[in-house]
């Protein structure tokens, strides 16, 4: 203890005496300057602030009388919140001591609140709509840093900032990037958070907060998962914008979606409004959750779950008429899946188990581990290849049958709903208010017929042009398929009506199929235009002829219900349009006597088919031998010989009954067989494509260029490795036993299947694929190459 002693002796005396002098001097003059501060504070009687950041000395409202009250400038102030300076507020001598209260907290400092959807906040005099932000001082991670996702009001703003030039890192954080960045993204959420422009980096800030709300939060909060719904509606409407512009947040954000749309494991999501979900590298989780969830139940996948698979399974390749006409392919494909797999198609139940693991884009969760979602004994049935071969077949067979109306919409946009576009679809594709104008038409002809100009038709119908011939075609076929049948008969080969000609529409029975081709269909339609032909060549087509006429065709029980409809109609049209009598002596200038006199004797037998023949169609029957060049008076030995018997071609003589007449089975067969040798010698006749037709043709159609390559196979894998490689895209490591199930739904060995994998990815980026042995890790740097 001496020794201690005599060394700190020697020690200060070694000190140099001006040392000392100058120590004593502070010493003296800081006592000093402790009783004057002393004696000065205890006559002022003001209560100063704490000194935190965020208060000012005193509340604005609060004011001491106008002699003695001493202001604290505005400069002040803003340096003590900005720089976390004291200031010192000094005031005259006061009989009555004043009071100042210290100011609250401003309600944005402090621990983070998250602002609800549609609610607003400023920040930095900066008004931001629609919430769905957090904002504080203060929202911790597990590494002690402050979320990157908060808006932290403490931190420096500039005045100006532009969100569409890039002044951040890859890992962007509010706090950490610079104050013009951060007015930049401060006026992208003031604006909507939708200009495409934007860089991606303020997109990410944005949605590194949805990620937090959507997972932490919600694990520990039901109202942050109550918030699932918005954040799912908010995600679809980034990844409409951004989703294009940046694959690394396509694929986050698509993750984060799968997230809040299957984190409660909604039971039968097979049966449930399929979501919109972005197509990336991976079928959404949420069509794999339903779709293995069939598979378990042993239930058909409804059209619109397999329309969803279709579309959004990475190996399909939608061509130009499904990405222009997307309403269209839809309905189509769930009308062509039904004809072919009936209630739909019926899948294995796999190996492979569904599970998902969210790879989080945000820094904040550094320090969070299994992130995931299982789902029991629910099978990836995606890793499957013949399912999605067939819907591929499925979706190449509706865009071949989409192909003209694409055509036709891609050069005239504004037209989709005008007949010539319509007429390239099924009319089951037809808009609503095309439907109701053919219902209208419908009941206006009811049972009977009307009788129209082809421009009203059309006018009716919307159409905007002179319709082609193969239009015009369609147009008829269209009708028929909605119960209306159309004369002149253009699908039979009849001349095109011109915009001023009648036509005639007429009802189809349901269930009945026309058919135009029969010999007995061909010949009655003969005899009916030479009838008519006859009726009105002195000018008078009079209504007793019709109606004999009319009556003569209901007769003709040798032919089918269409026939009888469809020749009623034909001959309503010969009343106001009859064939020209020249025009059809020179059509059968071709044949010789020995034909016209064979087609004469058929219309002898046709005239008494109902068993007598009255005067009027002796007379009618003699004009007709007149125009087919055979001699009238034969008119009479022909109908004689019919009513005997007589010739190989007479009918056998129907009896009599308290009915009236009909035609026993072998008369009808006799009508038949006459029917097809009078129909082999008019074969080409009558027919009219080879005259001029009255619409221009079809242009021939053009070969549309893709703006979207065909996908081959990943890193150029055939389709069971690139099957495998996108599987193990979904998450980041897997067991051996995993790989293995995966690997043998689709018939690979998975040691062999790997070392393909990893040498493709060798190939082409020089990274593996993946990593370990009993646990398997996808190289991250690779995911990252794909992202790009």
């Amino acid at each position: 203890m001496g020794a201690v002693v005599i060394g700190l002796f020697a020690l200060f005396a070694a000190i140099p005496r001006e040392i000392w002098i100058g120590i004593a001097a502070v010493v003296v003059i800081g006592v000093v300057i402790y009783f004057y501060r002393k004696s000065r504070g205890s006559t002022a009687g003001v209560s100063q602030g704490d000194g935190r950041p965020g208060h000012s000395a005193f509340h604005a409202e609060d004011r001491v009388p106008v002699a003695t009250e001493r202001r604290v400038s505005r400069s002040a102030v803003g340096r003590f919140v900005d720089d976390d300076e004291p200031v010192s507020v000094a005031a005259g001598s006061v009989s009555t001591p004043s009071s100042f209260r210290v100011p609250a907290v401003p309600s944005s400092y402090g621990p983070a609140t998250w602002v609800p959807a549609g609610k607003d906040v400023t920040v930095a005099g900066i008004l931001i709509s629609g919430g769905l932000v957090y904002v504080g001082t203060s929202l911790s991670t597990p590494m002690g840093a402050n979320d990157p996702c908060l808006i932290d009001p403490s931190k420096s703003v500039a005045k100006h900032g532009d969100y569409t030039e890039r002044q951040m890192d890859y890992w962007p954080s509010y706090s950490e990037i610079s104050a013009t960045a951060r007015r930049a993204y401060l006026n992208w959420l003031a604006g909507g958070r939708k200009d495409p422009e934007a860089d991606i980096g303020y997109v990410f800030i944005f949605f590194y907060g949805l990620e937090r709300r959507a997972i932490l939060d919600a694990a520990r909060d039901d109202a942050a998962k109550a918030d699932w719904p918005v954040i799912a509606a908010e995600l679809r409407r980034l990844l409409g914008i951004y989703g294009d512009k940046s694959g690394s947040f396509r694929n986050y954000a698509g993750s984060l979606l799968d997230w809040v749309s299957l984190a409660e494991h909604p039971e039968k999501a097979y049966l449930k409004p399929i979501p919109n979900f972005p197509k990336t590298y991976e079928v959404p989780l949420y069509i794999r959750a339903a779709l293995g969830q069939a598979a378990v139940d042993g239930v058909p996948v409804p059209a619109p779950l397999a329309l969803a698979w279709a579309r959004l399974d990475p190996t399909s390749y939608l061509r130009m008429p499904a990405t222009r006409c997307p309403e269209e392919f839809d309905q189509l494909f769930v009308l062509r899946y039904r004809e072919l797999f009936g209630e739909g198609l019926t899948l294995p139940k796999n190996k492979t188990r569904l599970k998902l693991v969210h790879r989080p884009a945000s820094a904040g969760f550094r320090g969070y581990n299994n992130l995931n979602l299982t789902f029991g004994d629910t099978p990836d049935v995606t890793v499957l290849t013949a399912p999605i071969r067939k819907l591929q077949q499925v979706v190449e067979a509706v865009t071949k049958e989409l192909e003209p109306f694409s055509r036709y919409v891609g050069k005239n946009p504004d037209a989709r709903h005008a007949l010539e576009g319509l007429l390239q679809l099924p009319v089951a594709l037809w808009p609503e208010n095309a439907l109701e104008t053919l219902q209208t038409l419908k009941a206006r002809i009811g049972d009977g017929t009307v009788v129209i100009s082809f421009q009203e038709l059309l006018t009716n119908l919307d159409a905007r042009t002179t319709l082609t011939r193969d239009r015009t075609l369609a147009l008829a076929r269209t009708l028929a398929s909605m119960g209306i049948g159309v004369e002149p008969d253009v699908l039979g080969g009849a001349k095109l009506p011109k915009p001023e000609d009648k036509v005639v529409l007429f009802a189809v029975p349901p269930g009945e199929e026309e058919s135009r081709s029969t010999p007995g269909y061909q010949a009655a339609v003969l005899t009916v235009d030479l009838a008519s032909a006859v009726a009105a060549a002195d000018g008078d087509f009079s209504t007793s002829e019709m109606e004999h006429l009319r009556t003569q065709v209901q007769s003709w029980v040798h032919l089918r219900p269409d026939h009888i409809h469809r020749l009623l109609a034909h001959l309503s049209l010969l009343v106001t349009t009859p064939v020209s009598l020249t025009a059809l002596k020179r059509k059968l200038e071709p044949l010789d006597s020995a034909a016209r006199e064979t087609m004469a004797a058929f219309m002898a037998t046709v005239a008494q088919s109902d068993g007598e023949v009255s005067p009027i169609e002796v007379k009618m029957l003699e004009k007709i031998y007149k125009v087919l060049g055979v001699e009238p008076r034969k008119v009479f030995s022909d109908v004689h010989a019919v009513a005997a018997g007589a010739g190989a071609a007479v009918p056998t003589v129907a009896k009599a009954e308290e009915t009236g007449f009909r035609l026993d089975p072998a008369r009808i067969a006799a009508l038949q067989k006459d029917s097809e040798a009078v129909s082999a010698l008019l074969s080409g006749i009558f027919k009219e494509d080879d005259q001029p037709q009255p619409v221009a043709t079809e242009p021939q159609p053009e070969i549309e260029a893709e703006t979207e390559a065909r996908p081959s196979g990943l890193l150029g894998l055939d389709e069971a490795h690139s099957a495998l490689a996108r599987l193990l895209l979904s998450r980041p490591e897997w067991t051996k036993e995993e790989l293995g199930d995966a690997a043998a739904d689709l018939d690979l060995m998975v040691d062999g299947a790997l070392e393909t994998l990893n040498e493709a990815a060798f190939d082409k980026h020089d990274v593996p694929f993946v990593e370990g042995e009993d646990l398997v890790t996808v190289n991250p740097e690779l995911l990252e190459k794909l992202e790009a």
